[in-house]
């Protein structure tokens, strides 16, 4: 049997094809971060989570890929049981001053 050989070029990718990879709807970075639509529509009205932007002439609500990356970080780096530095366990205990008053 004659061996295949594969193709030696690639067809680059659309301009929309790249812009899909780069941007993300509000429906597939819910999907991409396990959320619902709702929680980000929510969390954007109350400027929270990940940074959103309005893209096109119809303001389609857009997140970045690299922006919801760069956010997951945040919330790892924010969680103490992620970040041994904020581990209330591991901190020097604070000493605590006895204060009187002199009247």
């Amino acid at each position: 049997m004659p061996a295949r050989s594969l193709p030696t070029t690639f067809a680059a990718p659309t301009p929309q094809a790249a812009a899909h990879a780069a941007f993300l709807s509000v429906k597939e970075a819910a999907e991409y971060l396990g959320l619902s639509p709702h929680t980000l529509y929510f969390w954007r009205h109350r400027r929270q989570g990940p940074p959103s932007f309005r893209m096109g002439p119809r303001g389609r609500v857009m997140y970045r890929r690299e922006s919801l990356n760069a956010w997951i970080c945040e919330q790892e780096q924010a969680d103490s049981r992620s970040n041994t530095s904020l581990n209330p366990l591991i901190a020097a205990p604070q000493h605590r001053f006895s204060h009187t008053c002199n009247a």
